[in-house]
């Protein structure tokens, strides 16, 4: 196996596909009504080639559990999601990671809806401590500002020191060179990172063409791993999940995807996987690539 890790794709997409279940709670809606299908996917991606897994806790966080009343049971849920990719994981034939994802507690891409310091390190700390029986690495990702993920980073940090490694992908604007969605640039995002260890960067849930330039930045900027994994949406300024405000898709086949791959990667990044609407095809077309090439 090469130093290249092929993480995982899309979650929330890839249950909708194969439900009919719709509604706010959007991937916590599996867990709730079939545990199973969440361990489909997670198996459809180790089979299509995943060495990293992520946790489905994307949307066990208070704030999107309180649509139904459930806001108390984010960190049942949460343990739950750990179990499932936990198992799903130690049953491959390989050396699978598992990754702790801490997502925004709000709203993705709305760095102006971060809530309190204290408030978001504590759930952040309650997750943390939550996931530590089941992940190898925590994941910090979709975060649209420097405060949000030092947040969630301080409170990794506070709960297992580290002794795990911590990963942060930052989301970045729709127009490519903007930085993260805050306005702040890469190298400002990664000098707020300084003094807390952070093991790699990425950049997820963003364009590929905003992506390229970001990636570009960054390698000049780290001595540590670097990657991405992009989604196929274009979200426009003031989207929430539950407003009219629609999202754009952007047309990404898989040999596109590939194709942008290569660029990543030849640019430094070594950690690539996908984000919404990239599901398992194009992971297992990417690891196809990979042993072609022995990356």
């Amino acid at each position: 196996m090469s130093h290249f890790l092929l993480l995982d794709g899309g979650m929330g997409a890839e249950l909708q596909r194969r439900s009919a279940r719709r509604g706010g709670l959007w991937s916590a809606q599996a867990l709730i009504d079939d545990p199973d299908l969440v361990a489909s996917v997670h198996e459809d991606y180790v089979e299509a080639g995943a060495d990293v897994l992520i946790t489905n806790t994307y949307s066990t966080v208070p704030s999107y559990l309180a649509k139904s009343g459930l806001e108390n049971r984010y960190l049942e849920l949460a343990d739950l999601a750990g179990q499932i990719v936990r198992r799903v994981a130690d049953r491959a034939s390989r050396k699978v990671l598992v990754a702790g994802s801490l997502p925004p507690l709000d709203e993705s891409y709305r760095p102006d809806l971060v809530p309190p310091d204290e408030e978001a390190r504590a759930v952040y700390g309650n997750l943390t401590a939550t996931l530590l029986p089941y992940v190898d690495v925590y994941l910090c990702e979709t975060m649209s500002s420097t405060r949000e993920s030092l947040n969630a980073v301080s409170a990794v940090r506070e709960v297992v020191g580290h002794d795990k490694p911590v990963w942060v992908s930052c989301t970045l604007s729709e127009t490519p060179g903007g930085g993260l969605r805050s306005g702040e640039s890469v190298a400002e995002a990664v000098a707020a990172m300084r003094g807390l260890g952070v093991d790699a960067y990425l950049f997820n849930c963003s364009t590929p063409e905003a992506i390229t330039p970001a990636i570009k930045s960054l390698s000049a900027l780290v001595d540590v791993p670097i990657g991405t994994y992009p989604n196929l949406l274009m979200i426009p300024e003031g989207w929430t999940l539950d407003n009219e405000v629609p999202t754009g898709v952007r047309e990404l086949d898989v040999a596109d995807y590939v194709s942008f791959a290569e660029q990543w990667h030849d640019l430094g990044a070594t950690m690539i996987g996908g984000c919404c609407g990239i599901g398992p095809s194009y992971i297992r077309a990417l690891h196809e690539k990979r042993m072609q090439v022995r990356w």
